[in-house]
């Protein structure tokens, strides 16, 4: 599991400078790492000139499998970012990562952007 916090994603807000890439396998050992990773993003001077409510943003594309263990990730990095005053807003989300979302009530959580011209959307109920 890589993950990394890059500058230059695609779709990408200008004024937003905080983006980590999450690829991979992600274990319930690195869950950790990810979480430590975000705080010092928001830590940093760039992360904490963001205006609250600002999304941090998370591509989530390259990850490999997504599970349980990828939603506990996505939860506990939306409480990361909760706790700074900012969203969290996943970018490139695989359909099964939004079925888990969707399943155990996360989807209204964080935020889904969906398709190349950066609309964001929650994903829809299967009902």
């Amino acid at each position: 599991m890589i993950f990394a916090r890059r500058s230059g994603l695609p779709g990408v807000d200008a004024e937003n400078p905080i983006a980590l890439t999450v690829t991979g396998r992600v274990s319930r050992a690195v869950v950790p790492d990810l979480c430590a990773e975000l705080e010092r993003a928001l830590a940093d001077p760039r992360g904490a000139a963001l205006a609250p409510g600002a999304a941090v943003d998370c591509d989530v594309g390259g990850v490999i499998r997504p599970d349980l263990t990828l939603v506990e990730a996505v939860a506990r990095l939306g409480l990361v970012a909760r706790r700074s005053g900012r969203t969290l807003r996943l970018r490139r989300v695989p359909p099964e990562l939004r079925s888990l979302l969707d399943l155990v009530g996360l989807a209204d959580v964080v935020r889904l952007e969906e398709g190349p011209e950066g609309r964001e959307e929650r994903v829809p109920d299967p009902r």
